[in-house]
This record gives structure tokens, C-alpha cells and sequence, in this order.
């Protein structure tokens, strides 16, 4: 079956869970290109629970992962209420975690979903269509200081431009489209080289649609609860800021707790595979350009 999306650094995912899998949690499933892969490589998995918040994604994984359809738990939902998954489908240990953070290249192909601005669409950007804070929400409703904070955070350089531009643009009628968004932006950010001047605001209000980076650290505590002694998280990310807070957490949890005289008095329960983030390799790059910025780094705990 022909992958409707191509899974982004796919040969790290496999290299870093080999060895024994039983259950394995996986938040993104999107459309179920990873998946295929590790269960076909881990035979051994009795249990694989899939979870994505956008149904037409799991449409398609439904087809995709028909073969092992007896393996699998569906769940519709956001990867932070993964304790309450793993519970349901009486998973008290989990060997494997995998999330691929951000939006997916089937997303982004979808017109009508509204997280392109190279399209024409109305401005929704929401993963769950039945959550009701949407691009739309924000870009009309949110005041100056919101728009600065948020494009800020976002790493815009130029945010107090592009937060006015919205404000002054609003004054005229409501802003409904990504094309009428995407003009109003160039005309107030300046172009830096290929890069599209509405670039990180886009990127800066789909995170804040679906919360993606509250989202992160408080899935990542909740997998490291449940993790398996010797299990692996691995987290794939395409944003500077999801791959800053993965980093510290990861590093947080591999250090030793240490007294006041700086005497260690608990060892670390998990060490990181990946001191550096796994990048694409130049041929990957090559073959799949969505995949330039994303990052991959795993932490194991330690099966003492």
C-alpha cells in the first residue's frame, strides 16, 4: 500500500527501539506510517496503542495497519491524556513511546483544514475539528498584547509588526482566510531569504490552537511514569521550542539528585540515547524537504 505521507526519519525510530517490544504507545499515529513499520519489525508487540486527535487521520491508519488490526487500541484524543489510555486498555507498563509532535505533511496537504497559507481555506488549523478555539479565534478575538506574546514565544522577529498589521487589518472586517492572512503579513514582515514572511506566525497559532507545547512536557512526565524498566521514549520535533523543552526534560531526568554539598543521593532512572538530536540524513533531506528541521532524541530508562 502506497503511504499516503512519508514517515520522517524512519531508519533512527527502528535503530533506536530494537530489541524486545510489548506494548508500545504511539501519539501521533498520523497516518500510521511509523506504526506499520515497528510492528512489522516487532512481531513480538501484543498491544500497540494508537492515538491521534484527528479522525481522518486515523481513517487512514485504520487502513493502513489493517494487518495488524488484533494489535491495536484506537484512541481519538490528545497523547496527554495518555495515562487514562494505557489504563483502558489495562496497559500498566509501557515498553515503547513514541510521539511525532506537530502537524503532519497529510495535514498540511488537506486545503480545507486551513494550516497552509499557500492555500485557500477558511482559518481553522485545529487537529480536533471538534475543539472550538480555532485560528479564526485567535487571529480575530485575541488583543494586541496576546498577538505580540504568542508571535513573540513563537520566535518571530518582527511580532509587534505582525501582531498590528492583524489589529489595524481587523478594523476593516474579520480576517476568514489563510490566503487574506498570508497578505496581510507580507506586506508587514519583511522577507528574510526563501523563507515566507507568514511562516512562524502560522506555525506560531496552529501550536497555540492545539496547545502543542503545554501539551508536551505533560505527556512526557506521564510516559516516564508508565515507562517499562529498559522502555524508551523517543520524541520526533520540527520546532526549535518543542525540541528545547524535550531536551531539558530528557536531560533532567537522566541526573542524578545531588545534596547541597553536591554528594549524589539518587541515582537517575533514565539515560539519554541521544546526547545531540538525530537529524535527517542528507538524502532524507533530499528525498522528503519537510523533513529538514526535524529533530529525534530518545531517553531509556534504566532497569535497575
Amino acid at each position: 500500500m502506497k503511504e499516503p505521507h512519508t514517515p520522517v526519519l524512519l531508519k533512527e525510530v527502528l535503530h533506536y527501539f530494537e530489541g524486545t517490544l510489548k506494548t508500545f504507545f504511539e501519539g501521533t499515529v498520523g497516518a500510521g506510517g511509523h506504526a506499520s513499520h515497528i510492528l512489522h519489525q516487532h512481531p513480538e508487540i501484543d498491544l500497540y496503542m494508537a492515538c491521534d486527535q484527528d479522525p481522518h487521520a486515523l481513517e487512514i491508519a485504520h487502513k493502513t495497519l489493517q494487518p495488524y488490526e488484533k494489535k491495536i487500541r484506537w484512541f481519538q484524543g490528545n497523547f496527554a491524556n495518555l495515562d487514562r489510555f494505557a489504563k483502558e486498555a489495562h496497559a500498566e507498563k509501557v515498553d515503547g513511546f513514541l510521539f511525532d509532535l506537530g502537524v503532519s505533511s497529510m495535514q498540511l496537504d488537506q486545503q480545507e483544514r486551513g494550516f497552509s497559507f499557500q492555500k485557500e481555506a477558511k482559518l481553522d488549523m485545529r487537529m480536533d475539528v471538534q475543539q472550538e478555539t480555532s485560528a479564526h479565534t485567535i487571529v480575530n478575538s485575541w488583543s494586541l498584547d496576546q498577538l505580540i506574546d504568542l508571535f513573540k514565544n513563537g520566535e518571530e522577529p518582527f511580532y509587534r509588526k505582525a501582531a498590528k498589521s492583524i489589529i489595524d487589518a481587523r478594523r476593516t472586517g474579520s480576517i476568514d482566510t489563510t490566503t487574506q492572512l498570508a497578505k496581510i503579513l507580507e506586506r508587514a514582515i519583511p522577507k528574510i531569504g526563501k523563507i515566507h514572511p507568514a511562516t512562524l506566525v502560522f506555525q506560531a497559532l496552529r501550536m497555540a490552537v492545539n496547545r502543542e507545547l503545554e501539551v508536551i512536557e505533560l505527556a512526557l512526565k506521564k510516559a516516564m511514569d508508565l515507562l517499562s524498566p529498559t522502555g524508551k521514549i523517543g520524541v520526533i520535533s520540527f520546532h526549535s521550542l518543542e525540541d528545547r523543552i524535550v531536551k531539558n526534560i530528557f536531560r533532567n531526568a537522566s541526573e542524578p539528585e545531588k545534596d547541597f554539598k553536591g554528594q549524589t543521593v539518587k541515582k537517575a532512572l533514565f539515560e539519554r540515547l541521544t546526547k545531540k538530536a538525530v537529524l535527517p540524513s542528507k538524502e532524507e533531506m533530499r528525498a522528503n524537504p519537510r523533513s529538514r528541521s526535524a529533530r529525534f532524541r530518545v531517553l531509556a530508562k534504566l532497569g535497575f
